[in-house]
């Protein structure tokens, strides 16, 4: 794509160069080629954008005072963004491949056109996949499994009945869709236990990402959803009954239990523990390994926009700060009374 092309899909202003300059692809600063693009947000990557190879730089207006005649500028507000989304432009379109030979395609499942089916897959009967999509090797999809459009199932994922995927979902490998969740009837008499019947549904809205070998559960009489545009990494555990509002964030390793929400726009930072039918509200941020309690509510009624979470109960990071030092405080002292009393 020419640079001209990418300013008119993405905006952004050009303050010198030409429009016609080719753009191959995206880049570092230390790795960059003259058709490559780069981005800078401050006075020091700004600085190093410049002195580089890259044909051009996206970059905050002001944050550098002189631009070095061999390159092309754009300005744009959020320059980080208008590069990840150059990335996604410049990204070269996979061919279709069609069915695979050693792929295995069940009774009335419907491939739309451009699918592609990839070495030992197996699509189940009355699966329905849309136009563009990719299923990679080793990858199972479940009878009646719905997949919309343009959407990457990659190797090894296994999708189970009753899962419906909405247009642009990306899945990594190893992932688990719509497995049965962890509930549990007990006997009060025997002490045995007989699961509770897990035969809802998962449905996962258009333009979710999900992280490699995380798990997702299906409702236990409803559904479980996963609502557009959230983002999940690798290794997190989603159990069943679960909301998770739309453009929330789930970095690695978090968990959270069956019949709780999460509200649109939420940060959930790693190792999260959440508990069962608890509420972590719209826009609330939790840091690394805070937990939220069985049937607790954490919102950010009463705060600035922007505290983050910590702790366990979930609490403001000022406040844990505060008590950690009282902490230390009344530690130091009980440790200066044990020494008067083993001087005495």
């Amino acid at each position: 794509m020419t640079l001209g092309e990418l300013i008119n899909a993405l905006g952004g202003r050009l303050v010198q160069g030409t429009p016609q300059w080719q753009i191959d692809g995206v880049s570092s600063a230390q790795m960059a080629s003259p058709s490559d693009v780069v981005f800078a947000e401050d006075e020091a990557s700004g600085a190093k954008a410049m002195a580089s190879l890259a044909g051009a730089v996206v970059l905050l207006a002001g944050r550098v005072s002189e631009y070095p005649p061999d390159k092309c500028v754009v300005e744009a507000e959020q320059p980080r963004l208008w590069f990840a989304l150059a990335a996604k432009l410049l990204k070269p379109v996979m061919p279709a491949r069609g069915i695979h030979p050693t792929a295995v395609v069940g009774a009335h499942a419907e491939l739309a056109d451009s699918v592609t089916i990839g070495p030992c897959a197996v699509i189940e009967d009355y699966a329905r996949i849309g136009a563009g999509t990719r299923i990679d090797a080793g990858a199972v999809v479940g009878r009646g499994v719905r997949i919309g459009e343009f959407c990457r199932i990659y190797p090894r994922v296994v999708i189970y009945p009753g899962t419906e995927l909405g247009n642009w979902v990306v899945v990594h490998a190893g992932v688990v869709l719509g497995s049965d969740g962890f509930g549990y009837v007990r006997d009060s008499a025997s002490g045995a236990y007989t699961q509770f019947p897990q035969q809802g549904v998962l449905v996962i809205e258009d333009d979710v990402e999900i992280g490699a070998n995380t798990t997702i559960d299906r409702g236990a009489l409803a559904e479980t959803r996963i609502r557009r545009g959230v983002k999940i990494d690798n290794l997190v555990h989603i159990g069943h009954n679960c909301d998770i509002g739309e453009d929330v964030v789930l970095a690695a390793l978090t968990g959270i239990s069956g019949s709780s929400t999460v509200g649109k726009g939420a940060v959930i930072a790693g190792q999260v523990g959440i508990g069962d039918h608890a509420h972590v509200g719209p826009g609330v941020i939790l840091g690394g390994q805070a937990g939220v309690f069985s049937g607790a509510r954490v919102t950010n009624e009463g705060l600035k926009p922007g505290t983050v979470l910590w702790g366990t109960p979930a609490r403001p990071l000022p406040q844990v700060l505060r008590e950690q030092a009282v902490v230390a405080r009344l530690a130091k002292r009980a440790a200066k009374k044990k020494e008067k009393g083993d001087g005495g």
